[in-house]
């Protein structure tokens, strides 16, 4: 049983790395979508600083197509990221499963040592009766 208490405590253990590994990666998500859409708002501000919405425009802002580059990173990682989640989603999955499995091996090896100690129980109470009866016919 031994053995199978380390396997319990190991699938356990895959499991929470798993979702913490899935919560990593949505916060990632979350923070590169926060950061565009900040870059965003700086790039329509710098553009209606300078009243030039027009990217090839020669005066365009330098700092509004910086930005603009930043956000596009940004986009492109947090959709790099999303694979990544389904990935993640994934094995976190599998992990569970196989959680499930050992627990599911656990709980019927455990029924099974319940229904061995019922039945030594009632063999001892039949072998007292046994002998009170023997002693009482004897």
């Amino acid at each position: 049983m031994k053995s199978r208490d380390t396997l319990l405590r190991l699938k356990r253990f895959q499991v929470d790395e798993k979702r913490r590994q899935l919560v990593q990666i949505e916060t990632m998500i979350a923070e590169f979508e926060r950061m565009a859409n900040d870059l965003d708002r700086e790039i329509l501000h710098e553009q209606e600083k300078a009243g030039i919405h027009d990217i090839a425009h020669y005066a365009y802002p330098t700092y509004a197509k910086a930005a603009m580059a930043r956000r596009d990173n940004l986009k492109r990682s947090a959709d790099e990221l999303a694979g990544q989640l389904t990935d993640a989603q994934d094995a976190l999955a599998e992990a569970f499963e196989e959680l499930k499995k050992v627990e599911l091996l656990e709980e019927r090896d455990v029924a099974r040592e319940r229904v061995a100690d019922a039945a030594r129980d009632q063999a001892e109470m039949d072998r007292t009766g046994l002998s009170r009866t023997e002693m009482r016919v004897g």
